[in-house]
């Protein structure tokens, strides 16, 4: 534990390690406490695209806690600066929620339903077979898919509900054709946020509660792992897996000393 105090830079998943839905989770005050008062860096980095960085703080703010909107960074985000980067003023069919919606535009990339070069998935509550039906002709007729995130759930206050690769999956079953993801694990947005952070990946550590994407992206990335039981993960799902976390805590409030 005092190693992992030490670090400089903290990157934190939100979903299961901040709050649970519309719920936060114990010790969360204390621990965001603690990283002001210790003068850390940190991101609040989630795999979820549906809400920009001012909705997510404005989410905190109505739990109790106050985090500038400059401590956000999201798989829409991300996803963004990679097509503008691969593909400036590209053209896309977009399934999302306003984050997603929000980061695109700002990149200029174009929406079109007609001949886009990408097909982009994110979270959404609009979820229809019309939609999919779009998607699968656009990726036939060439248009590239893109998946914000690999998440198959999330966890909610009601238990865990589909996340992004499964609304994706039916394209790709349909099409043949597989998506790329760019959020956690993708080493594109680690690269991103540490460098954001201005920290080294052996100064810094990551903080989530998967193993298939917090903590196998801190291994591949040189940083410290953490792994938090508030989630989707147990310590009898941990086995399963062929790598391991240097840390396992019950949530974040076991970490301020």
């Amino acid at each position: 534990m005092e190693q992992l105090r030490k670090k400089k830079g903290f990157i934190c998943d939100m979903d299961g390690v901040i709050y649970h839905g519309n719920r936060i989770l114990p010790g969360v005050k204390e621990f965001i406490d603690w990283l002001y008062r210790e003068d850390k860096k940190f991101l609040f980095m989630t795999n979820n695209s549906g809400k920009t960085p001012e909705e997510l703080q404005e989410k905190l703010f109505h739990m109790g806690l106050h985090v500038d909107k400059s401590h956000f960074y999201t798989s829409a985000l991300a996803t963004a600066s990679f097509i503008a980067a691969q593909t400036p003023n590209a053209r896309a069919y977009v399934i999302g929620e306003p984050g997603l919606y929000n980061a695109l535009y700002d990149k200029g990339i174009i929406f079109d339903d007609h001949s886009p070069d990408y097909v982009i998935m994110g979270e959404t509550v609009k979820y229809t077979y019309d939609n999919i039906c779009r998607a699968v002709y656009h990726v036939q007729n060439g248009a590239r898919l893109i998946g914000t995130n690999s998440d198959l759930t999330n966890p909610t206050e009601i238990g865990l509900m589909p996340a992004c690769r499964a609304f994706v999956k039916p394209v790709e079953m349909v099409t043949g054709s597989e998506a790329y993801f760019i959020g956690k694990p993708n080493p594109l947005m680690m690269r991103t946020v540490l460098n954001m952070l201005g920290v080294h990946s052996n100064e810094s550590a990551i903080i989530g509660d998967r193993m298939d994407t917090d903590i196998v992206s801190g291994i591949e990335s040189g940083l410290d792992t953490v792994l938090v039981l508030s989630g989707v993960t147990t310590t009898e799902s941990v086995k399963a897996f062929p790598y391991r976390p240097r840390l396992i805590l019950n949530g974040v409030g076991d970490i301020p000393d």
